[in-house]
């Protein structure tokens, strides 16, 4: 497609706000303005393919944009904070199943695309369309999946089975026949075996995905997703599209490499396994619970916690299910006025999606120059008189330094076993969502406070006033 200067030069400038989105989405100081950046871009974006020479734009596309925008208002609105995580897996599955659909359209009216006719489509066309196809149909079933195990209507479990790699494996082969022959022949059946192998591959490479590895999980079909739509831009012949693609894909991809790293895994390791508790995990543990364990009170944490002088906040997936975080930030700021010092830990993988915990506390009015990454406050523990854990297990559990046995053993953890003094807030002694016990429980350094976050840190606030 041959654009004119004027359409050329609004989608360059489009193109720029997007990769300005991105820049300003790095940091929580600039997110508002890179989300800014992000709707003008997509709004000229949308604008100027109205106007494009070949685009004849009935009510049809108008109509489109309007439900899908009133949709997304709707859902922009009425969502909870702690939904976000399963909200990102199915928008990414409407993504993915779009690029089917345009490819589907493409090879059965190439002339609409300006790509040939049937039994004569360019053979550089029909690649795009059986890798867009491909990677759409991955990113629908493997985004739905990802969506039922953050909304718990799927086990967070790995789900792994005998010969799991095997059949992934014979898959992956299959779908390499049929899109070799589908470029051969252009045969129907061909395009439609490449649609049926990446939806059930799209099943078997999530399910056995542990909970713990969901937030990169989500980032990794965050990336399908771009590198789907890049797809749909070689169909469509829209370089904005193959350009704002590419961002999504690349930026995916970097930031599930960034999150492995968080867990000291590979990406390979990531896919092929997943954390979890299996029949001989835990000895350390077992050992460890014949121990007593302390329980404390809101009354005694708030007698604590005000005889420090410096508190560390570890904030979990467990705040965010309570929507603490309002609560947390009061409790700290009470804290604060008597003189203590107070500072947050946030881990990479802590939540369900990456920068859960930072959104959140940003949501609370928590300043930025409190909350600081595990790389940046971990030595501190030593020197703390309270590490204050609230709702986070896996991310501060000692087993990943300390017990080969343990599944997540080798991931970079925070070092609360260290401090003087470790409140730990959650509902009960239950394992996290890796399914791994936590030793930290039964250390003689670690108070219980067992309950609903939000109202363990009101009542905290409640008997230190």
């Amino acid at each position: 497609m041959q654009l004119d200067p004027v359409s050329a030069l609004l989608y360059l400038v489009s193109a720029i706000c997007f990769i300005m989105a991105l820049r300003g989405l790095s940091g929580p100081e600039t997110a508002r303005t890179g989300v800014l950046y992000g709707m003008g871009g997509m709004a000229l974006a949308i604008g100027t393919t109205f106007f494009l020479p070949n685009v004849h734009a009935d009510i049809t596309p108008i109509i489109g944009i309007a439900l899908g925008g009133t949709i997304g208002a709707i859902i922009a609105k009425k969502v909870a904070m702690t939904a976000l995580p399963q909200l990102m897996a199915a928008f990414h599955s409407l993504v993915g199943l779009a690029a089917v659909f345009i490819s589907t359209a493409a090879f059965y009216n190439p002339m609409a695309y300006g790509i040939g006719m049937r039994g004569t489509i360019a053979l550089n066309s029909l690649v795009e369309m059986a890798l867009g196809v491909a990677i759409g149909a991955i990113t629908f079933t493997g985004s739905v999946v990802a969506f039922g195990k953050l909304q718990g209507l799927i086990s967070g479990k790995p789900l792994s089975f005998s010969g799991q790699h095997l059949l992934n494996a014979a898959l992956g082969g299959a779908m390499i026949v049929c899109v070799l022959a589908f470029c051969a022949t252009e045969w129907d059946i061909m395009f439609f075996g490449i649609v049926a192998v990446a939806l059930v591959l799209g099943v078997t490479l999530i399910m056995p995905i542990g909970g713990a590895d969901m937030p990169v999980i989500v980032s990794m079909l965050n990336s399908y997703s771009g590198w789907a739509a890049a797809g749909i831009g070689f169909t469509l012949q829209n370089p904005l599209l193959i350009i704002t693609g590419a961002l999504v894909g690349a930026s995916g991809a970097i930031l599930s490499y960034i999150m492995c790293k968080g867990m000291n895994r590979s990406f390979l390791n990531v896919l092929l396994g997943g954390f979890g508790a299996d029949a001989d995990a835990g000895t350390a543990v077992a050992a460890a619970s014949d121990k007593p364990v302390k329980i404390g009170s809101a009354e005694d944490a708030a007698f604590i916690l005000k005889n420090a002088a410096s508190v560390i906040i570890v904030p979990g997936y467990g705040m965010a299910v309570a929507q603490a975080q309002h609560a947390l930030r009061e409790m700290a700021d009470v804290l604060k006025r008597e003189g203590v010092q107070v500072r947050y830990a946030i881990h990479p993988v802590a939540g369900r999606m990456p920068g859960h915990m930072n959104v959140l506390l940003a949501e609370a009015n928590v300043p930025y120059d409190e909350v600081l990454e595990l790389d940046d406050i971990n030595r501190d523990f030593a020197q703390t008189d309270v590490a204050f854990v609230i709702g986070a297990n896996d991310i501060t559990n000692p087993a990943a330094k300390t017990d080969p046995s343990s599944p997540i053993f080798g991931m970079p953890v925070l070092d609360v076993e260290k401090a003087k003094t470790v409140l730990f807030v959650k509902r009960s002694l239950g394992t996290g969502y890796a399914g791994v016990d936590n030793p930290l429980f039964f250390n003689d350094n670690t108070m219980m406070l067992l309950g609903d976050a939000k109202k363990m840190a009101e009542d905290i606030i409640k008997a230190m006033e």
